[in-house]
This record gives structure tokens, sequence and C-alpha cells, in this order.
């Protein structure tokens, strides 16, 4: 994602009453990312947790900066899942079944707590 033109944010909503204007967006796989870039947002949402986050990444002459980890990021049709398609939804989703079954088998196999 860039910015929007002449703003700080992707989207600008103070248009004075027009369409909100949002800066370009170019989508690459996985595969084509630069492998600093990948591990560099690796890194950083493993330091929050281990959920679902979009990390904001800058490339510089000084090399990957992160800007911020989001955990409520976008995943917006047509831009994040361009090369997946509906594959990125039924992984996510799996994921989280994945981990809230495993949630539950380790809460059923914990012995109760003596009083």
């Amino acid at each position: 994602y860039g910015m929007s033109p002449g703003h700080w944010q992707i989207i600008n909503h103070n248009t004075g009453g027009q369409s909100p204007r949002a800066g370009q967006h170019r989508t690459i796989s996985v595969e084509e990312a630069p492998p600093k870039v990948v591990k560099t947002a690796i890194r950083a949402a493993r330091l929050i947790g281990d959920g679902l986050y979009g990390v904001d990444l800058k490339e510089t002459a000084k090399g990957v900066l992160v800007v911020e980890v989001n955990d409520n990021p976008n995943i917006d049709v047509g831009v994040e899942d361009q090369f997946l398609g509906d594959a990125l939804y039924r992984r996510v989703i799996s994921e989280f079944v994945r981990r809230l079954d495993r949630s539950r088998h380790a809460m059923r196999n914990t012995a109760p707590v003596a009083s």
C-alpha cells in the first residue's frame, strides 16, 4: 500500500465531501517478497504473540523498518487474496479452528486445581 497523494495515510477521508482518495497498492506473492522483508514481518508479529497480524514495513537505505503491527489487519477482497483467492480465507479459518481445537484439548487434559 502507498499513501494517498499528499496525505499521510493510505486513505484520505478528508476530501471536502468528495469520495475518499486512496493510495496505490501492488500485491505480490510471499515468494516474490524479499526474504529480509518476510523475516522482519514474522519477527515483529511474533514479538506481539501468535495471532493474526498485519505488519507495516518500510524499506530504507538502512534496512527494513517496522512501522507498526496491527492486531486487526486488512484482508481486502481483490487485494490480499489476489494470489490465493478463497484459499486464503480457508487457510486463516483452518488455523483458527486448529488453535481452538488445541486449546480445548489442552483444557480437557489439565488436572483440576486443588483448593
